[in-house]
């Protein structure tokens, strides 16, 4: 008599219909009068069984004691002589009928854009479990800075290493009732999907049966049964015995995407939920929603959340997708080890599963990153939810995708901009307000406002995760290559990329945490090259003023031009920028340390595809002496190199130059004794030096003593990296005109003067 349907017994049934002609009522008006719909109205007459509370009410409004009228409960499950059921056995007999139901619901995943199901075992990777709640903590905006930047403020978005994660399984196993939390697309699902495949294969919780719920499903069920009827008569419906397995606390309920109930319908499951593992307790239940998705209470529950993956989970998931395909996991793993930004992504499985199924299409990650990233949007902010038929709340339905999408650019530009990588939730909350209050049909009233700007704030965390709660009422971007793409977003789509966007951005172009951002916003111009041409003019600009550096930059220009090399002139230009750049800071070094030239800097500004990616120097000899001449001032002194005039690249040499530079070899102690060497060297590293840098200013124009301040010198600094960007804006397979990409190549490290004189002749 307990249950949640109940039934009419053949007798109840004839004294319900005599009591509906002695009311002059119709199974129709009474349908009208209870607000249902006529269906389970005929169920009741019928004597099929209807929710409880239907059944109480239709009794009630025919005068009817319900208890007279209800059917007897089915009869209890057999006995042993000695009066005890054998559940074990009926458990291990539901557990065989109920195998193939399970595997067909939970035995395969599908998500994105998959041509076909992989099975679960396929691709499953382990879930890890974070006991305490991020978004619970009560900590500070200094103190969650202090902590991602003891690590790495790039992982941003990430769950910090320091805190404690279990198994999931061992999660499981700890707590009778378990809500699982989660982002969107964190393996939520996936993790319900294993432990029902698990549980069957014997691997875990044997001795239980289990029954995977999608709510959703659940809720929009027609005739809006209890759960004990949803399970036995629309899920598991040809297994009779599965109510003994329930009652005699023998199933693993599995309870999936409470997040994905609709709203008219959520209270009435969340009741559900509440009574049914109340009445059932001795059953093991896990549940799963969206982290911020509802204000709920289940006080019996231990609530956790998912971990994002680690390495070792990212490794494991890679082989595994990976395995018998022509792209091997290792070429995906150590393309995703040198982008740090698209690494940050891969901790969700959800985009992990996207970057996956990208980089299978071509082998590699596409060089224009913007195109990659919006892909990873779409998925959380379209894709995820459409293609399961999940609609959300009605306040932040409001905003179409591009509305969303553009909200978002202005909160992180806002925050961007004044370094706020985490903002209080007051703070996100006016952002909001001042965005949607200017949009059609919006409330006037401030109030309300405030009200749908906080309703808003938690629709964007639980619908699709790219903002999220890191403490109690402090927000993040979910990672910090979201907080970038749509910081660039907004100059690009929302500003249009007009003049005064533009230049807003290029005022950054010395910061260098702004350099994802510019990468971002040329890959999403449709034309990048005022942007380019914009950040080319700024950075020319930065020591146009300085007298000293534009002789520098003088320099550079001539040494480049009195050279013999198969380059071009931008490329050689770079060399002896980082060449001399490098020499001149490290001019007052203590020789114990040691000084690697990396050419490396130099070839990242290799203009064009055509120009090879590495600088051959045997095959230019000026640059090739040039660089022995230098990397002789920068020794470390266990390793000196001996001015060996063996090397093929002195027979080139002037005799007066080669004779000098004998000359300097004789003077050095043989290195046989390592203490009178290193006493040589403390005593005349300066004089020989000096001696070394006469020979190279006069026979090679290199080595000269700038006496830049420090000032100079920071200036001279960000003029190289803001430089450096640029090219690798140009090289970053974003749309630029011929005549702009080679209108920069062409005055690449030029002088302001001679740049201005070209501009007049052009």
């Amino acid at each position: 008599m307990t249950g949640r349907s109940l039934s009419c017994s053949p007798e109840g049934i004839q004294k319900a219909k005599r009591a509906l002609i002695c009311y002059s009522l119709t199974q129709k008006v009474l349908a009208d009068e209870l607000e249902v719909t006529r269906q389970p109205i005929g169920k009741f007459f019928t004597g099929k069984p209807v929710d409880r509370n239907l059944f109480i009410q239709i009794c009630d409004r025919l005068d009817l004691e319900w208890e007279e009228i209800v059917a007897e409960p089915a009869s209890e499950p057999e006995v042993n002589q000695d009066n005890s059921i054998d559940i074990d056995a009926i458990v291990q007999g539901v557990r065989e009928k109920i195998k193939p139901i399970i595997q067909q619901r939970c035995g395969t995943m599908r998500v994105l854009d998959m041509t076909k199901p992989i099975g679960l075992n396929d691709i499953y990777t382990s879930v890890n479990i974070l006991e305490k709640i991020t978004g619970r903590q009560r900590l500070g905006i200094d103190e969650l800075l202090q902590q991602y930047r003891s690590q790495d403020l790039d992982l941003i978005g990430l769950n910090r290493i320091t805190e404690k994660r279990v198994p999931g399984l061992e999660a499981v196993e700890k707590c009778s009732k378990l809500m699982i939390l989660g982002k969107p697309g964190a393996g939520k699902t996936t993790f319900l999907k294993y432990l029902a495949i698990q549980c069957l294969g014997g691997e875990f919780q044997p001795e239980r049966v289990p029954i995977f719920v999608t709510l959703k499903n659940f809720a929009e069920a027609a005739n809006k049964p209890g759960l004990l009827q949803y399970i036995t008569e629309e899920i598991i419906n040809p297994i009779c015995s599965i109510r003994d397995v329930v009652t005699y606390g023998k199933a693993l309920i599995l309870l999936d995407g409470l997040d994905e109930v609709r709203e008219e319908d959520s209270d009435r499951i969340l009741k559900e939920i509440r009574e049914f593992s109340d009445r059932f307790p001795n059953n093991q239940f896990v549940m799963t929603c969206r982290i911020a998705a509802r204000e709920y209470t289940f006080e019996k529950f231990t609530e956790v959340e998912v971990a994002d993956f680690d390495d070792d989970q990212i490794s494991n998931f890679t082989n595994n997708w990976f395995k018998d395909k022509a792209v091997k996991p290792e070429t995906f793993i150590k393309r995703l080890k040198e982008n740090n930004r698209i690494k940050q992504l891969a901790a969700s499985p959800l985009l992990l599963t996207l970057l996956c199924l990208a980089f299978e299409e071509s082998g590699d990650f596409p060089a224009n990153r913007s195109e990659l990233y919006k892909e990873g949007l779409d998925a959380l902010l379209k894709k995820w939810d459409a293609k399961r038929g999940i609609q959300r709340d009605q306040i932040y339905k409001k905003l179409s995708v591009q509305r969303k999408e553009d909200l978002l650019s202005k909160i992180a530009l806002t925050t961007f901009e004044v370094s706020e990588y985490f903002f209080k939730q007051k703070v996100a909350e006016q952002y909001i307000t001042k965005y949607i209050r200017n949009l059609p049909g919006a409330n006037t009233d401030e109030e309300a406002l405030q009200l749908d700007s906080e309703q808003a704030l938690r629709s964007i965390e639980h619908h699709h995760g790219l903002v999220v709660a890191r403490a109690k009422r402090i927000y993040s971007f979910s990672h910090l290559t979201f907080h970038e793409y749509f910081t660039a977003r907004e100059f690009v789509v929302v500003r249009q990329s007009s003049e005064e966007a533009l230049q807003n951005l290029v005022s950054h172009i010395t910061e260098k945490r702004w350099r994802e951002v510019f990468l971002l916003a040329v890959g999403m111009s449709p034309s990048a090259d005022r942007l380019l041409l914009f950040i080319k003019e700024k950075i020319d600009f930065i020591v146009a003023d300085d007298q000293r550096l534009q002789q520098f930059l003088v320099w550079v220009r001539e040494k480049s031009l009195s050279v013999n090399f198969p380059y071009k002139p931008a490329a050689v230009r770079a060399f002896y920028l980082s060449f001399d750049q490098s020499l001149l800071f490290s001019l007052d070094f203590d020789l114990s340390l040691s000084l690697d030239f990396d050419l490396s800097l130099s070839l990242d500004f290799d203009l064009s595809l055509s120009l090879s990616r590495s600088l051959d120097l045997s095959r230019s000899f000026d640059l090739s002496l040039d660089l022995f001449l230098f990397r002789t001032l920068n020794l470390d002194l266990s390793r000196t190199v001996d001015l060996d005039l063996s090397l093929d690249l002195s027979r080139s040499l002037d005799s007066e130059l080669k004779n000098l530079l004998q000359k300097l070899r004789e003077q050095l102690p043989s290195r046989q004794n390592r203490k009178e060497y290193q006493k040589w060297w403390l005593a005349n590293w300066k004089a020989w030096c000096e001696e070394l840098r006469e020979v190279m200013i006069k026979y090679r124009n290199i080595g000269h003593d700038w006496q830049f301040s420090n000032e100079q010198k920071e200036l001279l600094q960000q003029y190289y990296d803001a430089n450096k960007l640029l090219v690798d804006c140009l090289n970053s397979d974003c749309y630029v005109s011929r005549e702009v990409r080679q209108q920069i190549e062409d005055t690449l490290l030029l002088p302001i003067a001679e740049i201005k004189q070209r501009q007049q002749q052009s």
